[in-house]
């Protein structure tokens, strides 16, 4: 029986794109204030599957469903951070307008200034710790300082769910381990379900609190502790895995994987993680 309380449930979830199935048979599900990690390589089917969640890729069979609290309309259901947004130098937005932009999700026509949005505006930015450089030029900012504008941007109408799709790609180690540290500060407060695709689960494990690790188009969901073992992974690839503990490190080994499986594996960070 599934919880009343969950805010994103995906039952026997089967995505076919010309004619390839890309996901088969995936279901989990996500409650308030969770944060999960969706794992796996190129190709895996992380992309897709995040959007077949917002609608933008119709599913072969199975079913989403995602509850709205209360308080929130459905309109600001999901917040979205998308993969790979080259912001221009030269765009001539700054920092603070990127926030306010996310306000106007399904509405026409240019924002009227208002005391009560520049202050919602200022409350975000602060959330995210982007006050500093809230003025100015959002392309000028590095990768670390525009996911937190981006963050900020899909946050700002309190969605109940938020999905990133790698953010944590070409920021450096620091970078990195503050936007983690930051996501998982935002859900706890806002109390919303965070979504995010990586391939390395390494700065996300000491704060997560459940995954999604994808492969052979199959899912295997749970707690950390309960997905990343030899048998349970073994049988998502469908040949033998070896889940080895190093130096308080976890590395998953592709012992009886086909000679393209171990190509793949060494240009993958995916297969190195710490298990807290």
């Amino acid at each position: 029986m599934k919880s009343a309380t969950e805010v994103l449930s995906i039952d026997h979830l089967t995505v076919a794109l010309s004619g390839r199935t890309v996901l088969r048979d995936v279901s989990f599900s996500l409650s308030p204030g969770e944060f999960c990690a969706l794992i796996g390589t190129n190709g895996s089917g992380k992309t897709t599957l995040l959007k077949t969640i917002l609608g933008l890729v119709r599913p072969q069979s199975g079913t989403i469903r995602i509850a709205t609290a209360a308080d929130r309309d459905a309109a600001s259901r999901i917040g979205y951070v998308p993969q790979k947004i080259s912001l221009d130098p030269s765009l001539p937005l700054r920092a603070r307008d990127v926030v306010s932009l996310g306000m106007d999700g399904g509405r026409l026509g240019l924002p009227l200034p208002s005391r009560e949005r520049r202050e919602r505006v200022d409350r975000m930015l602060d959330a995210v710790g982007a006050t500093g450089f809230a003025e100015r030029r959002v392309g000028d900012l590095s990768g670390g300082q525009q996911q937190r504008v981006l963050i900020a941007h899909a946050l700002i109408r309190r969605p109940s769910l938020l999905l990133l799709d790698e953010p944590l790609a070409n920021l450096d180690i620091r970078s990195v381990a503050e936007i983690v540290v930051l996501l998982r500060r935002l859900a706890t407060e806002y109390d919303t379900a965070i979504l995010l695709s990586a391939h390395d689960m390494n700065p996300l494990l000491p704060v997560m609190d459940r995954i999604v690790y994808l492969a052979n188009c199959c899912a295997a969901a749970g707690k950390p502790e309960e997905v990343v073992r030899t048998e349970v992974l073994s049988r998502l690839y469908g040949y033998h895995i070896d889940v080895v503990r190093v130096h308080g490190r976890v590395v998953v080994i592709a012992a009886g994987a086909p000679d393209e499986i171990h190509a793949a594996i060494a240009k993958d960070p995916i297969h190195t993680a710490e298990i807290p």
